[in-house]
């Protein structure tokens, strides 16, 4: 089996594996689809821990109020909504005005964070410096816990307006958010390796050859990026390290012409009193015991 070392840009992602007969395309669609389920996890996990903090999401008209503009404006019926998770609540106010403020109870709240960090262990980039392979199936795993505990917690179901629900019926809308930009379409993606774009239509074989142990680093970017900047022939820690050494070396040998300079002062001939211990018979004068 091959194993592609994935990056977007410098950054490593995951470690993905398989054979050399498998068609470009196959590998750009299951790249993508490995590539925006992490991202969709990562989404979902931000979403749960204030979920866990601060309760559902707010209906997009009552955003931001005040509680007397949501009277103002009549909305308190709609504001006072069923949002009572499994286990009753706390009220912990959202600063920022988009959750209601009806939090799980701290038993459902760790029910919440607890998944959260099981599902971002199971995608994380520590999988790959354990050299652990991410597939399809492991981001659903992911969703599937994600998904789980929200039902557990809420069993009656998220607001239709929450993101969390969104993402989860694959409803999300990332028009005109940060997000959007990090989404990378399969049909407009492309993958690079050694300087060459892999072109469509062809095998993996045809760019990497047939050796099935082969471990590459692949680039995954949108097409029209043009190619990604090469992989550095010295790593950042190493290059670190040799600084260190080198810079230690250096201070060595300053002190080394130091002491050169200064070894003459040994000599015989330097020192000032070498004449009148020679009237005295006091040269080459050994001390040791009899």
């Amino acid at each position: 089996m091959v194993k592609l070392h994935i990056k977007k840009g410098d950054e490593s992602q995951f470690l993905y594996e398989t054979v050399t007969t498998t068609p470009i395309n196959d590998v750009l669609n299951d790249l993508t689809a490995i590539f925006n389920g992490r991202l969709k996890v990562d989404r979902l996990c931000e979403d749960m821990k204030t979920l866990a903090q601060h309760g559902t999401m707010l209906p997009p008209n009552m955003q931001g109020l005040t509680d007397e503009q949501i009277v103002e404006l009549k909305l308190v019926d709609e504001w006072a909504m069923k949002c009572v998770p499994s286990g009753g609540s706390i009220v912990c106010r959202d600063e920022i005005g988009r959750r209601n403020g009806c939090a799980p109870n701290e038993k459902m709240a760790e029910v919440l964070t607890k998944t959260v960090k099981e599902a971002k262990d199971l995608i994380s980039k520590n999988q790959l410096k354990a050299d652990v392979c991410l597939t399809q199936a492991k981001v659903q795993d992911a969703l599937d816990m994600l998904r789980g505990a929200v039902m557990i917690v809420y069993p009656m179901g998220l607001p239709p307006h929450d993101p969390i629900r969104l993402e989860l019926e694959n409803n999300e809308d990332l028009t005109g958010t940060q997000a959007s930009l990090e989404v990378i379409e399969p049909a407009n993606s492309s993958l690079w390796w050694a300087g060459k774009e892999m072109i469509r239509g062809k095998l993996l074989k045809d760019f990497i050859g047939s050796n099935e142990k082969t471990k590459i680093i692949a680039k995954l970017q949108k097409k029209g990026q043009g190619a990604p900047a090469r992989e550095k022939v010295v790593s950042e820690d190493d290059q670190k390290n040799m600084m260190a050494y080198y810079y230690k070396k250096q201070e060595e040998f300053k002190k080394l012409e130091k002491a050169e300079e200064d070894s003459y002062l040994d000599s015989p001939w330097s020192d000032n009193s070498s004449l009148k211990k020679q009237f005295h018979g006091l040269g080459n004068i050994k001390w040791g015991p009899r």
